[in-house]
């Protein structure tokens, strides 16, 4: 059975730093992160597939960087100058075939359990 098993969430102050990261057994084309606010629909963060394409949500970009170990089978997502509306839980999922969609949570069948990332003004 494939396992996705996340870490590295926190509570971290507005303009503060968290690494995800997601141990993956057995190796998946398509990885990506997600997250979900309360009340909100899940939606995409960042994905990367098996020969390192990435794709970022657009209020992600500049601040957040996925990247994997395809050695280790794992997955990190780094983020920085985190604000408030960064809160939520982060979930790690991966995909057998290819990511398009890209950054719809649709496309992943396999989902980490999620950690819980808040930050506070």
């Amino acid at each position: 059975q494939v396992q996705l098993v996340g870490s590295g969430g926190g509570s971290v102050q507005s303009g503060g730093s968290l690494r995800l990261s997601c141990s993956v057994s057995g190796s998946h084309y398509c990885m990506g992160w997600f997250r979900q606010a309360p009340g909100k629909e899940r939606e995409g963060v960042a994905v990367i597939d098996s020969d390192g394409s990435i794709k970022y949500a657009d209020s992600m970009k500049g601040r957040f960087t996925i990247s994997r170990d395809n050695a280790k089978n794992l997955l990190y997502l780094q983020m920085s100058s985190l604000k408030p509306e960064d809160t939520g839980m982060y979930y790690c999922a991966a995909a057998a075939t290819d990511c398009d969609p890209w950054l719809n949570p649709g496309t992943f069948g396999i989902w980490g359990q999620g950690a819980q990332v808040t930050v506070s003004s």
